[in-house]
């Protein structure tokens, strides 16, 4: 019988291959799933570095847009001022009284209005809140700044628009806006 059992050759797992197999596939396979869960928590990443430029960009531009005056784009002597003694509303930085990005009877009306504004929540120039977008937050810093050569007298501005996403990251764009004399309401 002995002879028989040698003779015989069994074929099968022992419990000690089957358990190194077993602990193989587990270390392979959280391996891999933790791949899989990195992958999925920062592929939410690119949409709000996405939302942030988007909404960065669109403020910096609606600020480009507006005019860069001597005096308060209301002054009658806005369009052929050649300095700040030719007005009788010099523009400042930051809004006059009771001017808002949101009020339709007295909106800002220059980029200098523009300095120091912020929004929490993203709304438009209607002060509606857009969907999905209450979780960020902006800012605008407007500031005299030396272009190369332009710069020396108030000619050139440094528009900085800082927008901050749900989870704390930052982006910031800048833009240049110089003044164009004697007119530049255009």
């Amino acid at each position: 019988m002995y002879a028989m059992r040698r003779g015989l050759r069994v074929r099968g797992l022992t419990l000690i291959e089957l358990l190194l197999f077993v602990v193989v596939v587990g270390i392979a396979l959280s391996a891999m799933l933790k791949v899989f869960v990195t992958a999925t928590a920062a592929s939410a990443d690119p949409m709000i570095r996405r939302q942030q430029l988007a909404i960065a960009e669109s403020l910096l531009r609606e600020v480009m847009l507006m005019p860069f005056t001597w005096c308060d784009p209301n002054d009658p002597n806005v369009e052929t001022a050649t300095g700040t003694g030719d007005c009788s509303s010099v523009e400042v930085s930051g809004p006059e009284a009771g001017q808002t990005r949101y009020n339709a009877a007295n909106p800002f009306n220059n980029v200098n209005d523009y300095a120091g504004f912020s929004m929490s929540g993203i709304r438009d120039i209607t002060n509606t809140a857009v969907a999905g977008l209450g979780g960020y937050g902006a800012s605008v810093a407007v500031a005299a700044a030396a272009l190369d050569s332009i710069g020396a007298g108030g000619e050139a501005l440094k528009i900085t628009v800082t927008v901050t996403a749900p989870g704390g990251d930052v982006i910031s764009l800048q833009g240049w806006r110089t003044r164009f004399a004697p007119t530049a309401a255009d």
